[in-house]
């Protein structure tokens, strides 16, 4: 057996034993959000009431909304808003940056990442929509749910801190949740969301930290590595770098957020040591819209 298929193998191995902790996190954080069919915002086939209107040519007494109509001289029509399954892609960070967890009492930022990721699929499913992987196809039904659980748990840690999504892979008029905790290297943001704003996307930047990169706890001679090993800063003083490292995280949501929002887009970011399902009914309600 050669090395690289005893690493495939160990990998596989590795995300069989965690499958079964994701797929019960996520249905348990799913089962917190009621799922609905998005409406279209337009006349059409559907269930939810869209709007009152005068009943024209066409229109058959059937179709009169007789109790809105005695308060009037006029015949009005309910009118159904049209409703259909839309498409939504998911991208979760595999960068090696994303392994990082400050306690074993709290999950990594990939681990959160992918039950954020599988939770928020498994309520857009029960709602009717198609979902996927950036880069594959977007299905319905109940056993893409499956798919994505073993397709998020298999994927390879890329060889450095960070990564970041394919602007090939971008296709009109979805919907993108990007999860990442945004810390390297952004440069690849900018040019995605330009791209996505001109092919009608549509979408998320979600940011994933621990405690630990939240507040900055660290005092006295600190040896900080990046998991990666491409970064490397030996501090005597840590807790004298907090102020500047919280300014420059500040700087960075602001950033991020004011690009989200020429394309757009949303931001928000999430501490592993919050309950998810704030930020699972934040998302719900954003795609939505």
């Amino acid at each position: 057996m050669t090395a690289t298929s005893a690493d495939l193998r160990a990998r596989a191995e590795e995300a069989s034993a965690a499958l079964p902790g994701l797929i019960l996190s996520a249905e348990r954080l799913a089962a917190m959000v009621a799922p609905g069919t998005h409406g279209l915002r337009r006349a059409g086939t559907g269930e939810d009431f869209w709007q009152y209107r005068p009943a024209g040519t066409g229109d058959t007494a059937r179709a009169i909304d007789w109790r809105r109509s005695a308060r009037s001289d006029t015949q009005f029509v309910r009118d159904r808003e049209a409703q259909s399954a839309q498409t939504v892609k998911l991208w979760v960070s595999t960068g090696k940056g994303m392994a990082y967890g400050g306690s074993q009492s709290r999950p990594t930022k990939a681990q959160r990442a992918q039950v954020l990721a599988l939770a928020m699929a498994m309520v857009l499913l029960r709602g009717g929509e198609k979902v996927g992987l950036l880069g594959h196809p977007a299905r319905q039904g109940r056993f893409q749910a499956g798919f994505l659980a073993r397709s998020l748990a298999s994927a390879p840690i890329a060889d450095e801190d960070s990564d970041a999504p394919a602007p090939d892979d971008l296709r009109p008029n979805q919907r993108l949740i990007i999860i990442s905790d945004f810390l390297s290297d952004c440069d690849w943001v900018e040019p995605l969301l330009t791209r996505a704003a001109g092919l009608g996307v549509s979408g998320v930047l979600v940011q994933v930290l621990d405690p630990d990169e939240e507040s900055f706890p660290f005092q006295g001679a600190v040896a900080f590595r990046s998991l990666a090993g491409q970064q490397r800063h030996d501090s005597r003083d840590a807790a004298g770098l907090r102020d500047e490292y919280l300014m420059r995280l500040a700087r960075r949501r602001d950033w991020l957020r004011s690009h989200a929002e020429l394309a757009g887009w949303y931001f928000n970011h999430h501490g592993t040591d919050q309950a998810p399902a704030h930020l699972l009914g934040w998302l719900y309600q954003i795609l939505g819209r």
